[in-house]
C-alpha cells in the first residue's frame, strides 16, 4: 500500500515512523523546510521524503494520505485527491489502526494541555500504564510504533479531530467551545462545535463523554438522543444533569459505581476555568479506578505546562503570573476572575477580533493598570480607558515590568495575559511568555 504523508513535523514524521514499521511504502511531503532532526530521522529509517515542494504526481499515487493538522482541506492538492477517491485522514486515525490501548481523548477551545496533562499527572501517580501524546507536541503514531502503554492520554485540536473517522475515544472529554479558528470552518460556529464533537464519535455504551454541561454551544450542538455512548456532564452552576459538580475545594463524584468526594484543597491550579478542568480529570481518573485520596495527593503535586497562570516570581510582596498562553478573550476572563488580588494587567498584541466588554466588569473590579504590550493597542486602550485608572503602553516586556513594578503595591499582582496573539512583538505565546519570565528575574533578583 502507498502512502502519502504531508507535512514532516512531529505528527508528519511520527505517521511516517509508524508506516515505516507496520511495512508500508511511505513518501514524506513538506512544502517548506524539515528541521535538521526530522531529516535525520527519516533517512534513519529509510523513508523518501521531499521539502520545498509537493510532487504531486508521486503524492496522488497513493492510497492514502495523512496530512499535518495545518494543512486544510481546502488546500487544492487535497481536493484533488478528494475528486480521484483517495482518503485524506489524520495521524491520529493512522495511529488508532495499530494499537489495542485505550484512548483518554481532550479537547476544547481552552484549557486542553492544562486538563490532558493533569490528566496524565493522576493517571500515572496511581501506577497506571499510560502513555502522553497528540497536540501536547508528542506523536501518538510514533509511540504506537512500540507500542508498550495500555491507556494513552491523547491531547486534541480541532484540526486533528476533523481527518478522523474510525477512531474511538474510550473516553472522550469535552471542555468548552468557544470561537477560535473560524476561518477554517467558513466562520460557523456550528461547523466548529461538529469538529469538537467528533471527540464522541463511534462511542458505545461501554465509552464515556465527559463534557461541560455549562457551556451554550456544547448544549446546542450535543444531541444526546444520537449518541451511543455514556454521557457524564460537569458544572461549577449547578446544572441539574450534573454527575460532576465543584464545590468549596471538594469534587464531587457520581457516576454509576465511581462515587466520591476529592480533596483539591492542595491544588495550585488558580480561577474558575481549573475548576473546569480539574473536574474534567478527576472524573477521568475516577473512570479509570483511582481512589479518592490518590487522586488528592497527585492533585497537590501537579506543575502545570508552563506560560499558563503559572507564578514566575515574586518580590517586595508583588506576585508575578505568566498567563502568555491566553491569546484570547475567554482564557483572559478565567485569569481576571480567577485572581483574587488587585492586579497591574499586561496585554496586547495581534487582535483576533476581539470583544473586550465581556472583561470590562472584571477589569473595573480588579484592574488598577493596564499595561498596553503592542505595537498597535488603540483597541485595547478605547475598550479600557473610562475602566482602568491607569493606562500606559510600550514595546518593550522589560519597560512593561519595570513600570509594573514601579506601580505595584504589596499584595498586587503583576499578570501577562495578553487576549491576542505574539505575532507582533514575539515570534509566538511561548517566547512572550520566557521573556516576560527573564525580565521578572531581572527584578526578583535586584
Amino acid at each position: 500500500m502507498k502512502l502519502a504523508i504531508l507535512g514532516a513535523g512531529e505528527s508528519g514524521v511520527g505517521a511516517a515512523m509508524l508506516a515505516k514499521a507496520k511495512g508500508l511504502d511511505v513518501f514524506v511531503s513538506d512544502m517548506g523546510p524539515i528541521k535538521q532532526a526530522y531529516k535525520e530521522k527519516l533517512t534513519v529509517a529509510g523513508i523518501d521524503f521531499e521539502e520545498g515542494q509537493h510532487s504531486e504526481a508521486r503524492i496522488l499515487e497513493a492510497r492514502e494520505i495523512i496530512k499535518s493538522p495545518g494543512i486544510p482541506d481546502k488546500a487544492p492538492l487535497l481536493q484533488e485527491a478528494k475528486k480521484r477517491g483517495i482518503q485524506v485522514i489524520s495521524e491520529i486515525e493512522f495511529a488508532g489502526r495499530y494499537t489495542d490501548a485505550k484512548f483518554i481523548c481532550i479537547t476544547g477551545t481552552n484549557g486542553k494541555t492544562t486538563t490532558t496533562l493533569l490528566t496524565y499527572h493522576l493517571l500515572k501517580s496511581a501506577g497506571l500504564n499510560v502513555g502522553l501524546a497528540g497536540n501536547i507536541g508528542e506523536s501518538l503514531a510514533e509511540k504506537v510504533v512500540e507500542n508498550k502503554h495500555d491507556h494513552y492520554v491523547v491531547e486534541l485540536s480541532s484540526f486533528q479531530l476533523d481527518n478522523m473517522y474510525q477512531f474511538k475515544a474510550h473516553i472522550g472529554v469535552l471542555l468548552n467551545i468557544t470561537p477560535d479558528h473560524l476561518d477554517r470552518y467558513e466562520y460557523s460556529m456550528e461547523k466548529y462545535a461538529a469538529s469538537k464533537l467528533r471527540v464522541a464519535q463511534n462511542m458505545m455504551g461501554s465509552d464515556f463523554f465527559v463534557f461541560n454541561a455549562d457551556d451554550e454551544h456544547i448544549a446546542s450542538a450535543f444531541h444526546s438522543e444520537a449518541f451511543g455512548g455514556t454521557t457524564i456532564p460537569f458544572s461549577l452552576q449547578g446544572a441539574e444533569s450534573a454527575k460532576v459538580t465543584y464545590k468549596g475545594n471538594e469534587v464531587n463524584v457520581a457516576v454509576q459505581f465511581y462515587e466520591g468526594k476529592v480533596d483539591a484543597t492542595a491544588s495550585p491550579l488558580i480561577g474558575k476555568h481549573n475548576q473546569y478542568n480539574t473536574m474534567a480529570a478527576v472524573t477521568v481518573a475516577k473512570l479509570m479506578g483511582v481512589e479518592d485520596e490518590t487522586i488528592a495527593a497527585a492533585l497537590a503535586t501537579f506543575k502545570n505546562a508552563e506560560h499558563r497562570l503559572q507564578q514566575v516570581g515574586e518580590a517586595k510582596g508583588v506576585t508575578y503570573i505568566n498567563d502568555s498562553k491566553a491569546t484570547n478573550v475567554e482564557a483572559v476572563w478565567y485569569a481576571l476572575d480567577g485572581i483574587k488580588q488587585p492586579i497591574i494587567w499586561i496585554a496586547g498584541g495581534v487582535d483576533k477580533g476581539n470583544d473586550y466588554s465581556v472583561l470590562q466588569e472584571l477589569a473595573k473590579e480588579k484592574v488598577k493598570v493596564l499595561i498596553c504590550l503592542g505595537t498597535d493597542n488603540d483597541k485595547l486602550q478605547e475598550a479600557f480607558k473610562r475602566i482602568v485608572p491607569v493606562m500606559a503602553e510600550t514595546t518593550s516586556v522589560d519597560y512593561a515590568v519595570r513600570l509594573s513594578r514601579s506601580l505595584a503595591e504589596p499584595g498586587d499582582v503583576v499578570l501577562l495575559s495578553p487576549a491576542c496573539a505574539s505575532f507582533d512583538l514575539f515570534n509566538n505565546y511561548e517566547h512572550r511568555g520566557q521573556r516576560f519570565k527573564e525580565a521578572v528575574e531581572k527584578i526578583v533578583l535586584k
